[in-house]
């Protein structure tokens, strides 16, 4: 069996090249490989660089709502997204953002005395989980510890490991109404951009939390505004915000029924190992002519 030559780029990334060579690859120029690690974020540059030799480009991020609206990912070669490498990380989060909004951590931070008491356990209460593929599916298996039910939306309505039930977009509606947090991690595509707007969020619990750790442009921000304004929704948690950055002076910045935390649910730091790991997979099944993880799905934008 050949060692496939396997291009990094533009950034150099020892770790990357370490697990190429455990993997049985052998690392090389752009122009001598047959395969590309893009390790940078510049679609234009991605394009310049890509040749007909270049069977198949693995994308260090997990998104590719960037790569697709620039239209650099094309059906000529194989391309996988790191979908999944930072489930772990980013359920944490979302598991973090519930407990504060659970024991009123945003009114006790901005406190200047004692003030009453006040928050509620998770145990009996319903997550609704909006896109229960890799970080959905950890979340539902972390809040299972803390005895919440989980419910569970994906794209067709498959069975989810741990959720009592799984909906398919028809049954969001339901889902909404059912929920006490409602945790978005759902990839940025035509089908889910302004998923949650106002109607989604008038069918949510007056003491429901919205919780989004995938994608800002999901979440209908106007909307959302107005209706913790009006205390129609108990309140939400955002490490995803559209737009992004979230500008000084924006209303969220300072309402008390929100939490922003700067779109960190995952870092390079958290992801770095898990992320070589499936490089080397990858490699190895590219060595072996086996399907790849993480493979772009053009026609569903994800």
């Amino acid at each position: 069996m050949s060692r496939p030559r396997v291009a990094i780029a533009p950034l150099d990334r020892p770790d990357i090249a370490a697990a190429i060579a455990r993997a049985g690859g052998e690392v090389a120029p752009v122009g001598a490989a047959e395969a590309l690690i893009w390790t940078g974020d510049d679609p234009p540059l991605l394009g310049r660089l890509l040749h007909p030799g270049i069977r198949w480009v693995q994308l260090c991020a997990s998104g590719v709502d960037t790569w697709l609206a620039e239209d650099v990912v094309d059906r000529q070669r194989a391309w996988t997204a790191a979908k999944g490498v930072g489930a772990g990380p980013m359920a944490e989060h979302a598991l973090a953002l519930i407990l504060a909004a659970a024991r009123e951590l945003p009114l006790r931070l901005r406190a200047d005395s004692w003030g009453p008491s006040g928050g509620r356990r998770l145990a009996g209460t319903v997550a609704g989980v909006v896109g229960a593929g890799g970080v959905g599916t950890e979340l539902i298996r972390l809040l299972g510890a803390f005895g919440v039910t989980s419910l569970a939306l994906t794209r067709t309505g498959r069975s989810v490991p741990g959720a009592v039930r799984s909906y398919d977009s028809s049954g969001l509606g339901e889902l909404l109404r059912e929920s006490d947090w409602v945790v978005v991690a759902a990839p940025d595509t035509a089908r889910t951009r302004r998923l949650i707007s106002a109607e989604e969020l008038a069918a949510m619990r007056p003491d429901a939390w919205l919780i989004n750790v995938s994608r800002g442009a999901i979440v209908d921000t106007d909307a959302l505004v107005a209706a913790l304004v009006a205390n129609t929704i108990g309140g939400a948690a955002l490490d995803v915000t559209d737009p992004e950055p979230l500008p000084d002076g924006h209303p969220l910045w300072s309402l008390p029924n929100a939490i922003i935390t700067p779109h960190v649910a995952t870092t390079q730091a958290m992801s770095t190992e898990a992320l070589c790991e499936r490089i080397a997979d990858n490699v190895s099944r590219f060595r072996a002519g086996r399907e790849l993880i993480g493979l772009v799905d053009l026609d569903e934008g994800y």
